[in-house]
């Protein structure tokens, strides 16, 4: 039996991880080992990031992949990121990992493709910058990976107007709900959990 729980608990047992236990950074570089491991790489990879700590896990990744020279390239929805993103990106930098801005026509000649744009906290409608890059995703002919759940849809309730389509989607931590539901499943070919070390606040459903 494992843990399947709401994106407000998994937020909530995060913050509690990250105040009591361990540092978000170190959690970060977590998430983007469990990623790594979850997956048989065949290069060249392109990691699309946006600006919160999806993309953060993405720079993280994208960290592991040079050290193993495993060619990648980071390509970027923003100039915004969040502080744990900006630091594996600087990272990133120091380690010459390609990083461009994306383009509607960037993803052609890749073998792999990492969707890091949007997590769990996504609510709402897409900016046309998100739309065009994930519809840029589902157009490849790559094999798409998406961490933690597939960018544009509702992590509680698994809706969305419009969201990727991965061949494997690695979540974080725990399973959240919204990733059993029918919806989801039209999207998602295989489902792990990486297992990063986050403390449980609530205990929801088991599955």
């Amino acid at each position: 039996m494992i843990d399947c729980i709401s994106v407000e608990n998994m937020r909530r047992s995060d913050a509690l991880t990250i105040e009591k236990y361990v540092p978000s950074l170190e959690l970060m570089g977590r998430a983007a080992k469990g990623v790594y491991l979850a997956c048989a790489w065949t290069a060249p990879v392109a990691i699309l990031v946006g600006s919160g700590n999806n993309g953060g896990d993405g720079f993280a990744l994208a960290c592991i992949l040079q050290e193993r020279k495993i060619d990648c390239t980071v390509f970027t929805l923003s100039d915004r990121l969040s502080a744990d993103s900006a630091f594996y990106a600087q990272k990133a930098r120091e380690m010459s990992v390609k990083i461009k801005p994306f383009t509607v026509s960037c993803l052609q000649s890749f073998s792999m493709v990492v969707d890091c744009l949007l997590g769990t906290g996504f609510r709402g409608g897409l900016r046309e910058n998100y739309r065009a890059a994930i519809a840029a995703i589902n157009a490849s002919c790559a094999c798409v990976v998406s961490v933690d759940i597939n960018s544009g849809m509702n992590g509680d309730d698994g809706s969305a107007e419009l969201a990727v389509r991965s061949h494997l989607t690695v979540t974080i931590g725990y399973v959240k709900r919204g990733l059993l539901t029918e919806n989801a499943g039209r999207h998602i070919g295989r489902l792990v959990c990486a297992d990063i070390g986050i403390v449980l606040e609530n205990e929801e459903w088991k599955i």
